[in-house]
């Protein structure tokens, strides 16, 4: 027998360890490993952790091997990983059912089990009896099985499982926006089964869909029908809520030991490398002792103070486990990973060194990692005293098996058996290696060779559809579409033909990648791509297809009908394809040029537009480098996907061809060149919709070679485009949701005008006796004999009227009275209600009349597309949203993403069913969304979103700006373009100074003056300034001017029905008179007058605070019972449950804080917080019981009164706001200064809390 060499001995005693410590207990039934020895029960993420140092040992073996016997055991090895994922795996395939519910329900009851039976794979416990869904575990098992098949391992065996995968991969993207238990299957730390979003669990979805994404999961012997996909928007919605919540690790945890999992290895799932830094930082800092890291701050696990007889834990009981944490050698291990991943060898050496120190070494030399060390009971009050001081003792599991095969991989790493690339050959280490700038590439096409001429008089070169032969461009729904037939099967297939021996056969009309009608598998759901999935070139069925971005396909909203708009939202996406871009090749763009973006004479381009075509002709725009050219250009710089799941593999045979061309011919083209006919996914009688509408597009919109041309049959085919067959085409289209098919589709059947119902000019005069009965315009509402309304003479009334803002208001009527679909008659049967407003929201939209196109789209209740997904990005930012004004219960608030029909039905019910505030409130919800998505920072220190006061503040801004009254300034709000209300939103979110004014433009149609709002320069307060805690450095300016439209209404509305005669008004078009707008006061020439009002305003809607401000506030509930505001209070036995830095702390103060309605009031109130802050610093034990806040404010204004009085102020000038008392001139006081509210706050809090101060209030002073 062969001697070993010295490293093959040292590899046979890691092979010892791991045969003695985790393979002797792996089940020979199913491959799985159990929790421990009286633990039948096998968890998901432990077997997942336990066979990393299988896998390791296997490749070490095969790399290092000194004899035949090394290759055997490396294969043996490799066989028990293969065994033990796939019994994982056989666990979940039990579970189907709940895969395909969970993609749609998101519920705690239909989450995949956490663990399983050791022996079967069947489910332990019930669905409610444990916090299954723990979202990080599945990714975990998906990120290592792609990890071990990019290294060779063959897991996945059959279609059916590849099938299993990708809908798995459905399961987990959506994981920025699910609440689970987390890695400690706790979920909030009180333990009380409360589940939230967890950074573990975000980040490790993520590292599994990159990683899974175009892999072939049956190695080098797949084809394309066993590769998977994810979509880079998941992915990259994903990165940004991870990188938004780092360094604290959920809404209860400030900070969390899981998430070295995370933002090293083996997810690298972070690529921002300060980030990694601080969270690694903030991790050793708080949670490392002598023995290891804590999980978390306050877990009570196994601790001294824990009752073992309870699985919940009271609120207030988590003070008893602050200083006493378990400390985990576990987490070392990662540490000692991460030291090796980044090169830093004195990381390793200093955490080997550590860990070596607590291992319990076995008799046999086995050195064992245990799973905590604990506070013995009678040293508790010793370690209270002073921290990591006593010594602690082992408890719990030893070894704890996923520590211990962290340890072993490890030390084979440091040994230099393995190269990290083995054990990462996916490369995920590189993730924070910094990337080269995007450059992204923008190809401008005309919809029509009329738009192309004339964007070449503006000397803009462009191509149309039809130039970009053979590529073809198609609406980003359309790959929604097809996104969802990844599994979304077709009725169920016939019988398929006998297969041959040892040949496995997909069945007819199941392509791969997650179609499995078999297993119950529906794919993914219908979801919008976004940005990045429509910036990439996709191969299907041997076509290049580009499609367009969302922004252009608005079919419902109409933020599309606002050219500013569309160029804004262009913008946004550009700058957000440049700073989230990771994929290879550029992103390109393809940004289409429709009637549309044309002035209203169709003579030349929108201003707007053709000044964004040049600035992207430059070369810069939106803070990216920009290229514009062809498409045909781009194609080799450009990133490209190939989807192959829609090649119809298998289908061909059974399809059901068209009469119009003939089968054999069809298969001949097929295999000549690829180009011509292509399968049609078919697999029944009855052939989906998406399959018909690519077949029909490739076979009718694709030019034959000359040569196909010959003999009877294919010149039939060229002809092949003939009316009935584009109208089908057509047809198809259509119901894929896909409008302006003329932009896509080259032919000049569909560029015909749309027939028009138009309202105010009848084709054929109405009889004479009609007109006579008809009431005249200004006679008001016409009635019946019985004092009714006359319907039939109000809608020849409708008829007759010239005014656009008439006709809405007759159409409300008749829409508030008879219903939507009620039948008109108005040009003879079926001309409803309905019909009849969106033939005038067509007008308002050529008009852009805004005022209408809103109140219009409320009354036709269109879908506004991106509501849900807007709802779900702001609270995946941890941020909650209210709607509706104040106080609750009328203020509504959203802490959980709901169904878009449940989310339109609660911003309905909390306007009121006002039209108008729910319109508005939907609109604001999706900028907010675009707003936090490339702007984070501007949410910064806000945790809830009170979209009601929002749009009142908003409403205020007008009122005070142009000196307007409260109704006026609503009407003005509702007559923004969408780009001027978003515009004035990011000026109210930025915190920085802007005026207001009019622009004369042209009137039409009752359309109001424009609004120009503009940024004033560098004059704003800081956060700090405006706290008051140092003086403000400039004035702001507002600027004052005002344009009467008095002569231009009633020139416009000569003919108005006088509805506000008709029944109190109860039938006028609504206006926002929910919203309390205070009128304005006279201008006065000191430009400083209403400022500070006007800042506190904006502060206390937006629930701004100075930085810092809840951990100060934490602090001072410390030091007291409780604060008091408003009667509702915020007792000191927070502070047992939560820490300073929570983000739940944060949202439990300002939901306190919200009761306020007056924003300028609860602002003030916020400055008296800051001030009692203060004493926090001060070396007492207590400054009180409960401190009421507001008496603090009144006794403030009490001292702020009695001196202007003393001075000589008018009673005008010191009037009180009747709601809350307070002196309105304190509202608009400067903080700082003699007269400062700040000056006053100060001294009402010595004066308040004196009696508990030593020498009274000189030390406040």
């Amino acid at each position: 027998m062969r001697s070993r060499s010295n490293s093959g001995v040292k590899l046979d005693n890691y092979a010892r360890m791991v045969q003695q410590t985790i393979l002797r207990h792996q089940d020979p039934v199913t491959g799985l490993l159990p929790g421990g020895a009286d633990e039948p029960h096998s968890w998901v993420r432990d077997n997942v952790y336990c066979v990393l140092s299988v896998w390791a040992l296997s490749l070490a073996y095969r790399k290092n091997a000194d004899r035949d016997e090394d290759k055997a055991k490396a294969y043996e090895l490799e066989q028990s990983v293969v065994k033990l994922m796939r019994g994982v795996l056989q666990g979940i395939m039990r579970q189907l059912d709940k895969v395909e519910k969970f993609k749609y329900s998101r519920s705690t009851s239909d989450a995949l089990h956490a663990k399983y039976n050791t022996g079967t794979c069947a489910p332990v416990v019930g669905d409610d009896e444990w916090g299954h869904l723990q979202v990080d575990a599945t990714s975990l098992f998906l990120l290592f099985l792609a990890q071990m098949t990019a290294s060779g391992l063959h897991i996945v065996y059959t279609q059916d499982e590849v099938d299993v995968v990708q809908n798995l991969m459905f399961y987990i993207e959506a994981a920025y926006k699910v609440a689970d238990y987390g890695m400690w299957e706790r979920g909030d730390k009180t333990n009380q089964g409360i589940t939230e979003i967890n950074a573990s669990s975000i980040g490790m979805a993520k590292a599994a869909l990159e990683a899974l994404d175009d892999l072939n999961l049956f190695g080098a012997k797949g084809g394309p029908g066993s590769v998977v996909h994810a979509l880079a928007d998941d992915i990259q919605h994903c990165q940004s809520i991870l990188t938004s919540m780092l360094p604290k690790a959920s809404m209860s945890k400030e900070v969390d030991a899981g998430v070295l999992a995370i933002i090293s290895y083996p997810a690298f799932a972070v690529d921002d490398i300060s980030i990694v830094n601080a969270t690694k930082e903030e991790i050793i800092s708080k949670l490392q002792g002598r023995y290891g890291c804590c999980r978390f701050l306050r877990d009570g696990h196994k601790t001294p103070k824990e009752d073992p007889n309870r699985l919940y834990y009271e609120s207030a009981e988590l003070k008893l486990f602050e200083n006493i944490e378990c400390e985990w050698p576990l987490f070392w291990t990662y540490l000692i990973l991460d030291g090796i991943f980044i090169n830093s060898p004195e990381q390793v050496q200093e955490y080997q060194e550590a860990l070596e120190g607590i291992l319990i070494k076995q008799k046999d030399g086995v050195r064992l990692l245990p799973e905590l060390y604990s506070v013995p009971p009678d040293k508790v009050e010793e370690e209270y005293r002073s921290p990591h001081s006593v010594e602690r003792v082992p408890l719990g599991k030893c070894p704890l098996k996923w520590g211990q095969s962290l340890y072993i991989l490890g030390n084979l790493l440091s040994d230099g058996f393995l190269a990290p690339g083995e054990i990462d050959p996916l490369n995920r280490r590189f993730s924070t290696i910094p990337k080269p700038d995007v450059v992204v590439q923008v190809s401008i096409l005309a919809e029509s060779e009329e738009i192309k001429e004339l964007l070449l008089k503006d000397g803009v070169a462009v191509e149309t559809v039809a130039d970009i032969h053979p590529i073809h461009v198609q609406p980003s729904r359309v790959l929604s579409h097809i996104y969802a037939r990844l599994g979304n099967p077709p009725a169920p297939p016939r019988a398929p033909p006998p297969a041959p021996p040892g040949v496995f056969l997909t069945p007819p009309g199941s392509p791969p990648s997650g179609r499995n009608p078999r297993l119950g598998l529906t794919g993914r759901p219908y979801r919008r791509i976004g940005v990045l999935g429509t910036s990439k070139f996709y191969t299907i069925r041997n076509t290049i297809f580009s499609f367009t971005p969302q922004l252009i396909d608005h079919q419902q909203f109409y933020l599309a009908l606002d050219n500013k708009m569309i160029v804004e939202m262009l913008r946004t996406e550009i700058a957000y394809l440049a700073s989230r871009w990771r994929m290879t090749g550029r992103p390109t763009v393809t940004f289409p040029i429709s009637q549309t973006m044309l002035t209203e004479d169709h003579s030349s381009l929108d201003p707007a537009v053709l000044a964004t075509l040049r600035k992207l002709q430059d070369g810069y725009y939106g803070g990216a480098r920009i290229q514009t050219g062809k498409l045909s250009e781009f194609l080799t710089t450009s990133c490209f996907a190939n989807l192959s799941f829609l090649d119809g593999k298998g289908s061909g045979s059974n399809s059901r061809h068209d009469k119009d061309y003939d089968d054999d011919d069809d298969e001949e083209e097929e295999e000549g060149d690829g180009e011509g006919y292509v399968h049609e996914l078919r697999n029944d009688d009855e052939a989906d919709d998406l399959a018909q509408y690519l077949d029909h597009l490739l076979a009718h919109a694709t030019p034959k070679k000359p040569g196909q041309q010959g003999g009877g049959r294919g010149r039939f085919k060229a002809a092949a485009t003939k009316t009935r067959e584009m109208v089908s085409l057509m047809h198809k289209a259509q119901q894929l949701d896909v409008h302006s098919v003329n932009m896509y589709l080259s032919s000049k059947l569909f560029r015909s005008p749309q027939p028009s119902l138009n309202l105010n000019l009848l084709d054929s005069p109405a009889p004479e006796s009609q007109t006579r009965q008809a009431a005249s315009p200004q006679s008001g509402v016409p009635r019946g004999p019985g004092g009714g309304v006359d319907y039939g003479a109000l809608v020849r009334l409708l008829n007759d009227t010239q005014s656009l803002q008439d006709q809405a208001d007759i159409l409300y009527i008749l829409f508030k009275d008879k219903g939507v679909d009620w039948d008109t008659q108005l040009r003879g049967k079926g001309c409803t209600v309905r019909s009849l407003l969106s033939d005038l929201y067509k007008k308002a939209g050529e008009l852009k009349h805004w005022s209408l196109i809103r109140m219009i789209s409320g009354m036709l209740r269109k879908k506004v597309e991106e509501l849900d997904s807007a709802c779900s990005d702001l609270l995946a930012h941890q941020k909650h949203l209210t709607v509706g004004l104040p106080p609750e219960p009328r203020e509504k608030t959203i802490t959980a993403p709901i169904p878009p029909d449940q989310l339109a039905a609660l911003i309905d019910e909390a306007s009121d069913n006002n039209i108008s505030v729910a319109v508005l409130t939907k609109e604001i919800m999706v900028y907010l969304a675009m707003s936090i998505r490339t702007q984070p920072s501007l949410f910064s220190e806000m945790f809830r979103l009170r979209i009601g006061l929002i749009i009142q503040v908003m409403a205020t801004e007008l009122a005070q700006s142009l000196n307007c009254s409260g109704e006026e300034a609503t009407e003005s709000l509702m007559s923004l373009s969408p780009s001027e209300l978003k515009n004035l939103l990011h000026h109210i979110l930025s915190g920085k100074e802007f005026g207001v004014q009019r622009s004369v433009r042209e009137l039409d149609a009752g359309v109001g003056p424009a609004i120009s709002i503009h940024h004033l320069g560098n004059v704003g307060a800081t956060k700090s300034e405006r706290a008051g805690i140092s003086k403000l450095k400039s004035d702001m300016k507002m600027l004052e001017r005002r344009f009467s439209m008095t002569e231009a209404s009633q020139s416009v509305r000569s003919h108005s029905v006088d509805v506000e005669a008709f029944e109190s008004g109860r039938h006028r078009l609504p206006s926002i008179d929910a919203l309390d707008v205070p009128e304005c006061s006279p201008v006065a020439k000191d430009t400083r007058h209403g400022q500070w009002l006007r800042r506190r305003r904006l502060d206390g809607a937006l629930n701004r605070v100075p930085v810092g401000f809840y951990q100060k506030v934490w602090r001072i509930l410390q030091k007291c019972h409780g604060l008091s505001i408003e009667g509702f209070v915020l007792p000191s036995s927070t502070t047992r449950e939560m820490t300073p830095r929570e983000i739940k702390f944060s949202v439990h103060v300002e939901t306190v804080l919200n009761r306020v309605p007056q924003p300028e009031y609860r602002q003030l109130l916020v400055e008296a917080i800051l001030v009692l802050t203060m004493l926090a610093d001060v070396d007492v034990p207590s400054i009180g019981s409960i401190i009421h806040v507001e008496k603090i404010v009144q006794l403030a204004n009490d001292m702020f009164h009695k001196d202007q009085r003393d001075l000589g102020a008018e009673e005008q000038v010191l009037e009180r706001d009747p709601s809350t008392g307070v002196c309105r001139l304190l509202y608009d006081s400067a903080p700082s200064g003699r007269f400062g509210s700040m000056t006053y706050l100060t001294k009402a809090v010595a004066a308040y809390v004196q009696d508990f101060l030593p020498g009274g209030a000189c030390a406040v002073q």
